[in-house]
């Protein structure tokens, strides 16, 4: 069953959306984030750059991303988490939708996505590859891959 269009939109991360995405942070961690990494985003969340966006699916946040300019015609892929509550609702592939419309408006040829084995085949769906692992990149047992997707 996939979200309607009408129903998911998206809108500047603002300081009062901090909690909503740190409870989204928690649905998915450990599964898709290693539990040190939420000091990490917490920081992030603090002075995040107005690229920073959530994503809004029947009134409520549902997930969140970011695209940041990258080197040499690239961006990068910032925190994307989606809450499970909405996975197989294709709020997911609209929010990667957005990111690749984003980063074709600003002129990037590459998005660089910093990911885990674990997110690694939803990345893939999209065109993105993988260009190197490291083991336990994020933590214990959460391994780094380093994926470019051509947007």
């Amino acid at each position: 069953m996939s979200a309607s269009a009408a129903s998911i939109c998206f809108r500047s991360f603002r300081t009062p959306d901090t909690s909503a995405c740190l409870a989204i942070f928690d649905l998915n961690c450990p599964a898709f984030f290693a539990p040190e990494e939420r000091a990490d985003y917490a920081a992030f969340l603090d002075d995040a750059p107005p690229t920073y966006e959530v994503c809004l699916s029947g009134g409520r946040i549902a997930g969140a991303f970011g695209l940041t300019p990258g080197e040499a015609a690239s961006a990068r892929l910032n925190w994307i988490l989606l809450d499970p509550a909405v996975k197989g609702r294709g709020v997911g592939a609209a929010m990667m939708q957005r990111a690749v419309g984003l980063a074709r408006g600003a002129g990037a040829t590459r998005i660089d996505i910093a990911a885990s084995q674990f997110s690694e085949t939803f990345f893939a769906k999209f065109g993105a590859r993988t260009l190197s692992r490291q083991a336990n990149g994020w933590g214990p047992g959460m391994h780094r891959h380093d994926m470019a997707l051509q947007p």
